[in-house]
């Protein structure tokens, strides 16, 4: 079975959007108890406003050819967080703390879940994730320009591999 890879960055936003409670993980979506108004696929044209919003984008494909015939997809995936300035408080602390709280739901989610530790497959969208490297970053921006901005910003690091395949 070939593999392609123009659906890795659809994929993968459909389990970070993904929710059952039976799998011990958090939602993502306000719509399902998450705190992300928005997780979409793909940076936009333009960015919804006032929203809390996470985008799924990959900064490259590199495909691994072993064994003669086989090969193994990389996909280093980068999720961008946007987090408007506001709160009830009025408290930039208050906001960088929620911010915070949801890093760590994606982090979560981007571990896998809990009832199948060894399961790294994101619900066997791809072979492994998170893996190799075994390295998941986390990135934040500037806290004082993001004020001055109105909204901070954070980027989530990892890597996937797809399916190996025969060529």
């Amino acid at each position: 079975m070939a593999v392609g890879t123009a659906d890795a960055v659809v994929r993968e936003t459909n389990w970070l959007t993904s929710y059952s409670p039976a799998d011990g993980l958090p939602a993502l979506l306000s719509s399902q108890g998450g705190p992300f108004d928005v997780v979409q696929a793909y940076w936009p044209r333009t960015a919804a406003t006032r929203q809390i919003q996470l985008y799924v984008t990959r900064r490259a494909i590199s495909v691994e050819r072993f064994g003669f015939s086989r090969k193994i997809i990389h996909y280093p995936f980068v999720l961008r967080i946007i987090w408007p300035l506001s709160s009830q408080s009025g408290s930039a602390e208050d906001v960088q703390q929620a911010m915070d709280n949801a890093v760590e739901l994606v982090l979560q989610r981007v571990n896998g879940p809990l009832v199948v530790p060894i399961n790294k497959t994101h619900g066997a969208r791809f072979m492994s994730v998170a893996e190799d490297p075994c390295v998941i970053g986390v990135d934040f921006g500037d806290p004082e320009q993001a004020i001055g901005q109105g909204q901070f910003r954070a980027t989530v690091t990892y890597t996937a591999d797809d399916r190996d395949y025969l060529s």
